[in-house]
């Protein structure tokens, strides 16, 4: 009967054990956080309660298995210890992965609700992100090696390891110096500003936003849902636009192609009643001008302005779209053509007289006599 009650009391004991600590740790956070609101830090904690009771439970077992007196654990000793040994290294990497997560997100948030400008968000934002990646990989790679270090012989591995070190890494250089490239330009985007998420980047003339920035690539979404991911390096070795630094506000232009008689007053007064009834203009400027003349047509330019990239794309193919409509309904003459024909007046009024400007009239019939070259 011992041989049945004793495993069943050590494992059901530290089973119990483990699950009344769980729950008594996930209530007190919920009072903390009930009485703090403010802090985002005692909820986020909560997500800790499953790696604390792995913790819990292989801590236990480790400590009491030895009670269990039975054949089969006594002849399997060793192996159970080592067992629950590196259960143990790995469930307490993984809390600590998850409680300096809780306490990087808990800054961020507290951060990104005091902070009321988005550049600053953004990039602390990228920040924090790389930093736990960084967390996370140091956290993984010293409980792998303290996991390696329990096995017997790793100790002269490891001298022999230290040895070749020169070798291993001069070689190790010279075949990882793109991933190392990407490594350290990785930091420097982190921490010199160059590029956040949340930033709206034009990279090989493909324009998107910035989703994910990692250590060695940085993903940018499109504007039609494409994904490109590109090596952090490329940020740091090649030009490219970056609309979010320095202010999300932007300036955009349109441009239209017209003929010479096109009622240029009128369309300022057009454009200013498109702007109006845009939501996507931000009221901060607006013109409209002649900035260029060829023999056949004018350009106009429009310029309006709006609060970031998405709405200045929007608020420049309102203007595109009404203007033209606008023009070739109300004053067709003044769209671009080809003149085959007599040309047609302007309205009365809209186009300003002249003492020496010729009036526009309608053409001479052509007589069957041969035209005058001249000479004779």
């Amino acid at each position: 009967m011992e041989n049945v009650l004793r495993p069943l009391t050590v494992v059901g004991g530290s089973v119990v054990l483990t699950l009344l600590v769980g729950w008594a740790v996930d209530r007190l956070l919920c009072r903390v956080d009930d009485r703090h609101p403010e802090t985002p830090l005692w909820g986020m904690l909560r997500r800790c309660r499953l790696p604390l009771q792995v913790v819990l439970l292989g801590g236990l077992l480790r400590a009491s298995y030895g009670e269990i007196h039975q054949p089969l654990v006594r002849e399997r000793s060793a192996g159970m210890g080592h067992v629950l040994s590196l259960v143990l290294i790995g469930a307490s990497a993984w809390l600590v992965t998850r409680i300096v997560s809780a306490a990087v997100e808990s800054t961020y948030a507290r951060y990104a609700s005091s902070t009321r400008d988005p550049a600053r968000v953004r990039r602390v934002r990228t920040q924090v992100t790389l930093i736990m990646r960084i967390v996370t990989a140091v956290v993984a790679v010293m409980a792998v090696a303290a996991m390696l270090l329990t096995f017997p012989g790793m100790e002269r591995v490891g001298t022999s390891m230290l040895a070749s070190a020169g070798i291993i890494g001069i070689v190790a250089g010279v075949a990882a110096q793109s991933t190392l490239g990407n490594l350290f330009a990785g930091f420097q985007i982190a921490f010199g500003d160059m590029v956040r998420i949340g930033d709206t980047v034009v990279v090989d003339g493909e324009w998107g936003v910035v989703e994910e920035v990692t250590l060695t690539f940085l993903a940018v979404r499109t504007w039609d849902e494409r994904r490109i991911t590109m090596p952090v390096s490329y940020f740091t070795s090649k030009p490219f636009e970056n609309w979010s630094r320095g202010g999300a506000r932007m300036t955009g232009t349109v441009f239209f192609h017209l003929d010479h008689s096109a009622p240029v007053a009128l369309m300022r007064e057009k454009l200013r009643e498109i702007l109006e009834d845009c939501p996507a203009w931000d009221h901060r400027d607006w013109s409209l001008a002649v900035t260029d003349t060829t023999p056949s047509t004018i350009q106009v330019r429009a310029v309006v302005t709006a609060k970031d990239a998405d709405d200045i794309w929007t608020a420049r193919c309102t203007v595109r779209e009404q203007m033209v409509a606008w023009l070739c309904e109300k004053h067709p003459y003044a769209l671009p053509r080809i003149a085959t024909s007599a040309a047609s007046l302007p309205p009365s009024g809209q186009w300003p007289a002249h003492p020496s400007a010729p009036v526009p009239g309608p053409v001479p019939a052509q007589d069957d006599r041969a035209p005058r070259t001249g000479r004779g």
